[in-house]
């Protein structure tokens, strides 16, 4: 919302077809390529799964147009860090903003500390809400006692 509140076209992409009020879906294989083409920021904020270990690897990378910047709030493994190093490095992508990353904490002599294009945050894309995230456990206290099913639970075959 905020992001198309202050005008940025917004797109998103899942692995099956969602669609969402003032938001340009793509979904699978095909919309992940044809998403990636043309985004100039990618803010990733995919759940890590068996599918989206390595998904950003070298060739989707090189998919994003020149100078292309990257926000990663989501989970480390997902990018390849040697391919995002090398298109940093080539110039292919302009700048990452980094907040979590394939080992944690990250360790004082990783190559992202010290690399102009890279923004190292501590681990904040997210903070908890205390009054916010107290609401949804009570409703979801609520839910369960008068339904007996658990409300938003993980589905353990996607893995999130």
């Amino acid at each position: 919302v905020a992001l198309r509140q202050a005008r940025f076209p917004v797109a998103g992409w899942s692995r099956s077809p969602r669609q969402l009020d003032g938001v340009e879906t793509f979904s699978g294989m095909q919309g992940l390529t044809q998403l990636l083409s043309r985004s100039d920021i990618l803010v990733c904020l995919l759940p890590l799964t068996h599918d989206t270990r390595g998904l950003l690897d070298a060739a989707r990378l090189a998919l994003l147009p020149p100078q292309a910047q990257l926000i990663n709030f989501a989970r480390g493994p997902i990018i390849d860090d040697g391919a995002l190093r090398q298109a940093l490095d080539a110039g292919q992508l302009k700048h990452a903003v980094l907040d979590v990353f394939a080992t944690e904490p990250l360790p004082p002599a990783s190559w992202q500390w010290t690399h102009p294009a890279v923004t190292v945050l501590p681990h904040c894309s997210a903070p908890t809400d205390a009054a916010t995230a107290s609401a949804i456990v009570a409703g979801n206290i609520r839910y369960y006692r008068e339904s007996g099913v658990i409300p938003a639970n993980v589905d353990l075959g996607r893995g999130y």
